[in-house]
Protein backbone atom coordinates (compact mmCIF):
# COMPACT_ATOMS: atom_id res chain seq x y z
CA UNK A 1 0.00 0.00 0.00
CA UNK A 2 1.82 3.61 -0.51
CA UNK A 3 0.90 6.47 1.37
CA UNK A 4 0.68 10.25 -0.59
CA UNK A 5 2.48 12.11 1.29
CA UNK A 6 1.25 14.07 4.30
CA UNK A 7 2.45 17.68 3.27
CA UNK A 8 0.83 17.37 0.28
CA UNK A 9 -2.18 19.50 0.03
CA UNK A 10 -5.15 17.18 -1.79
CA UNK A 11 -8.12 19.62 -1.47
CA UNK A 12 -8.19 23.21 -1.35
CA UNK A 13 -11.69 24.37 0.20
CA UNK A 14 -11.06 22.09 3.39
CA UNK A 15 -12.48 23.61 6.46
CA UNK A 16 -10.18 24.52 10.13
CA UNK A 17 -11.39 21.64 11.56
CA UNK A 18 -11.04 19.43 8.43
CA UNK A 19 -7.23 20.75 8.14
CA UNK A 20 -6.99 19.94 12.19
CA UNK A 21 -7.66 16.43 11.09
CA UNK A 22 -5.29 16.47 8.96
CA UNK A 23 -2.48 17.89 10.82
CA UNK A 24 -3.40 15.72 14.01
CA UNK A 25 -3.23 12.39 11.21
CA UNK A 26 0.10 13.92 9.97
CA UNK A 27 0.65 14.27 13.80
CA UNK A 28 -0.25 10.78 14.47
CA UNK A 29 1.68 9.16 11.84
CA UNK A 30 5.01 11.03 13.25
CA UNK A 31 4.26 9.46 16.94
CA UNK A 32 3.34 6.24 15.16
CA UNK A 33 6.45 5.17 13.47
CA UNK A 34 8.99 7.53 15.82
CA UNK A 35 7.56 6.90 19.24
CA UNK A 36 8.24 10.77 20.04
CA UNK A 37 6.26 12.33 23.02
CA UNK A 38 3.52 14.27 22.52
CA UNK A 39 4.48 17.65 23.12
CA UNK A 40 7.31 17.18 20.89
CA UNK A 41 5.11 16.04 18.17
CA UNK A 42 2.72 18.95 18.68
CA UNK A 43 5.67 21.53 18.67
CA UNK A 44 6.64 20.37 15.54
CA UNK A 45 3.35 20.56 13.86
CA UNK A 46 2.26 23.62 15.13
CA UNK A 47 5.44 25.05 13.45
CA UNK A 48 4.34 23.51 9.90
CA UNK A 49 3.31 25.77 6.59
CA UNK A 50 -0.65 26.35 7.06
CA UNK A 51 -1.20 25.65 10.51
CA UNK A 52 -2.53 28.73 11.28
CA UNK A 53 -5.45 27.88 8.91
CA UNK A 54 -6.32 24.83 10.91
CA UNK A 55 -8.25 25.01 14.29
CA UNK A 56 -5.67 24.92 16.71
CA UNK A 57 -7.92 23.88 19.70
CA UNK A 58 -9.33 21.13 17.82
CA UNK A 59 -6.26 19.99 16.88
CA UNK A 60 -4.66 19.99 19.91
CA UNK A 61 -7.59 18.31 21.46
CA UNK A 62 -6.85 15.78 18.93
CA UNK A 63 -3.54 14.84 19.21
CA UNK A 64 -3.55 14.59 22.57
CA UNK A 65 -6.36 13.05 23.27
CA UNK A 66 -5.92 10.46 21.03
CA UNK A 67 -2.13 9.61 21.85
CA UNK A 68 -3.49 9.72 25.53
CA UNK A 69 -6.72 7.66 24.93
CA UNK A 70 -5.03 5.40 22.43
CA UNK A 71 -4.78 1.95 24.59
CA UNK A 72 -8.26 1.95 25.32
CA UNK A 73 -9.56 3.19 21.46
CA UNK A 74 -7.53 0.38 20.06
CA UNK A 75 -8.69 -1.99 22.82
CA UNK A 76 -12.74 -0.87 21.58
CA UNK A 77 -11.75 -1.24 18.09
CA UNK A 78 -9.31 -4.49 18.20
CA UNK A 79 -13.11 -7.00 18.09
CA UNK A 80 -13.79 -4.78 14.98
CA UNK A 81 -10.65 -5.09 12.30
CA UNK A 82 -9.92 -8.40 10.56
CA UNK A 83 -5.84 -7.99 11.76
CA UNK A 84 -3.67 -6.72 14.27
CA UNK A 85 -3.48 -3.24 14.79
CA UNK A 86 0.14 -3.20 14.51
CA UNK A 87 -0.43 -4.42 10.86
CA UNK A 88 -2.46 -1.47 9.89
CA UNK A 89 -0.86 1.07 7.94
CA UNK A 90 0.52 4.02 9.99
CA UNK A 91 -1.98 6.55 8.28
CA UNK A 92 -5.12 4.14 8.53
CA UNK A 93 -4.32 3.66 12.29
CA UNK A 94 -3.83 7.47 12.87
CA UNK A 95 -7.17 7.88 10.89
CA UNK A 96 -9.18 5.40 13.28
CA UNK A 97 -7.23 6.82 16.27
CA UNK A 98 -8.70 9.87 15.46
CA UNK A 99 -12.45 9.16 14.07
CA UNK A 100 -12.89 6.62 17.53
CA UNK A 101 -11.53 9.31 19.68
CA UNK A 102 -14.12 11.90 18.04
CA UNK A 103 -16.98 9.58 17.98
CA UNK A 104 -16.33 8.87 21.93
CA UNK A 105 -15.24 12.32 22.79
CA UNK A 106 -17.06 14.89 20.60
CA UNK A 107 -20.68 13.98 21.11
CA UNK A 108 -21.39 17.54 19.45
CA UNK A 109 -20.64 16.04 16.23
CA UNK A 110 -22.90 13.81 14.90
CA UNK A 111 -21.38 10.74 14.23
CA UNK A 112 -21.81 10.72 10.41
CA UNK A 113 -19.63 13.90 10.01
CA UNK A 114 -17.40 11.76 12.21
CA UNK A 115 -17.41 9.10 10.21
CA UNK A 116 -17.43 11.25 6.82
CA UNK A 117 -13.94 12.90 7.85
CA UNK A 118 -12.03 10.14 8.31
CA UNK A 119 -13.26 8.40 4.89
CA UNK A 120 -11.91 11.77 3.67
CA UNK A 121 -9.06 11.74 4.91
CA UNK A 122 -7.83 8.23 4.10
CA UNK A 123 -9.22 8.75 0.49
CA UNK A 124 -7.03 11.65 0.73
CA UNK A 125 -4.00 10.05 2.19
CA UNK A 126 -4.60 6.54 2.97
CA UNK A 127 -4.22 3.57 0.46
CA UNK A 128 -6.58 2.71 -2.21
CA UNK A 129 -9.30 1.03 -0.72
CA UNK A 130 -7.85 2.26 3.02
CA UNK A 131 -11.35 4.98 3.38
CA UNK A 132 -13.90 1.46 2.78
CA UNK A 133 -12.21 0.04 5.42
CA UNK A 134 -11.99 3.19 7.53
CA UNK A 135 -15.80 4.13 6.66
CA UNK A 136 -16.61 -0.38 8.17
CA UNK A 137 -14.27 0.13 11.58
CA UNK A 138 -15.89 3.48 12.64
CA UNK A 139 -19.41 2.51 11.38
CA UNK A 140 -19.62 -0.56 14.26
CA UNK A 141 -17.84 1.64 16.69
CA UNK A 142 -20.40 4.50 16.67
CA UNK A 143 -22.90 1.92 17.35
CA UNK A 144 -20.40 1.08 20.38
CA UNK A 145 -19.97 4.69 21.27
CA UNK A 146 -23.04 6.00 19.95
CA UNK A 147 -26.21 2.98 20.26
CA UNK A 148 -28.79 6.18 20.62
CA UNK A 149 -27.70 8.40 18.23
CA UNK A 150 -27.27 5.28 15.96
CA UNK A 151 -30.46 3.93 16.55
CA UNK A 152 -32.33 7.26 16.42
CA UNK A 153 -31.00 7.88 12.99
CA UNK A 154 -31.52 4.28 11.55
CA UNK A 155 -35.31 4.66 12.62
CA UNK A 156 -35.66 8.11 10.67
Amino acid sequence: MTEKNLLANPSKNRTPRHRAREFALQGLYQWLLNNEDATTVVNNIRAAHGFDKADGDHFTVLLYGAIKDSLALRDSMAPLIDRNIAELSPIEHGILLIGAFELKNNMEIPYRVVINEAVELAKSFGGIDGHKYVNGVLDKLAVKFREEEVGANKRK
